[in-house]
């Protein structure tokens, strides 16, 4: 590697770093879109892993983890005492990198007569979801901010759609390490949470403890999904708008 790679690399860092950094310290870093709340966090932890490979995402993923643990420390809430241990604050945001890059890697050079329809059906699938979304802000007389946002996120999908479509390039593999990034995380944290503190954690949310299973792993399909399919969407926009610079 010469210096000029180790150069970019270290802007990478320092530049999704800081990102990261403020999305964990602003709104920003926690999306209201009516039904869902989408966190934003580990995007730019995917985009480096994308654009720089696995040792540049887990060094992102690492500043990631320090400011979760941060954040937890210096802004308490009821179930901040789980992000104290670096299993749950710090590894699973270090695997996000780690898993995108590999994944990425991969996938970015697999080319079958399928892939470009799989893709579309992918996107066709988020389009849908993120309409609904729209729908059901609409009619449950949402705030105008979770009507906007998931009316721009909407817009966003079809473009991706529609340039999948016309370009015959498929942005699949970029799709796929999205969502492996994402669950990464999610699983990974909560399953920890789960391992070390399912009762403490259902407890501090005034929940049943006879409920700590379902409460935990339920939150891998109602936050999970939904926080992976808005990665795909941003993630996706954004290494496109990357690529054409």
């Amino acid at each position: 590697m010469n210096n000029k790679e180790k150069t970019r690399q270290m802007v990478t860092v320092s530049m999704l770093g800081a990102i990261t950094i403020v999305l964990g310290l602003t709104p920003m870093g926690y999306i209201p879109l009516g039904l869902i709340n989408i966190t934003t966090m580990h995007i730019p932890v995917i985009i480096a892993a994308i654009l720089e490979g696995p040792v540049v995402g887990g060094l992102v993923g690492l500043i990631f983890g320090l400011s979760s643990l941060a954040n937890a420390m210096l802004r308490p809430g009821p179930i901040s005492f789980v992000f104290y241990n670096p299993l749950i604050s710090i590894f699973p945001r270090i695997l996000i990198g780690v898993f995108s890059g590999l994944t990425f890697r991969y996938l970015k050079n697999k080319k079958t007569s399928n892939i470009r329809y799989v893709s579309l059906g992918l996107w066709i699938l988020l389009t849908v979801f993120l309409f609904y979304l729209v729908y059901s802000n609409i009619s449950n007389k949402a705030n105008i901010l979770q009507i906007v946002l998931s009316i721009i996120f909407e817009i966003i999908a079809m473009i991706m759609l529609y340039l999948t479509f016309k370009n015959k390039n498929s942005n699949l593999s970029v799709a796929i390490t999205s969502f492996v990034g994402t669950m990464t995380n999610t699983l990974f944290v909560m399953g920890f949470i789960y391992l070390f503190y399912a009762e403490k954690y259902v407890t501090s949310l005034g929940i049943s403890t006879d409920l700590a299973r379902s409460t935990i792993f339920g939150a891998i399909i109602t936050n999970g999904l939904p926080e992976a399919i808005m990665s795909i969407v941003m993630v996706s926009a954004i290494i496109k708008a990357y690529k054409k610079k």
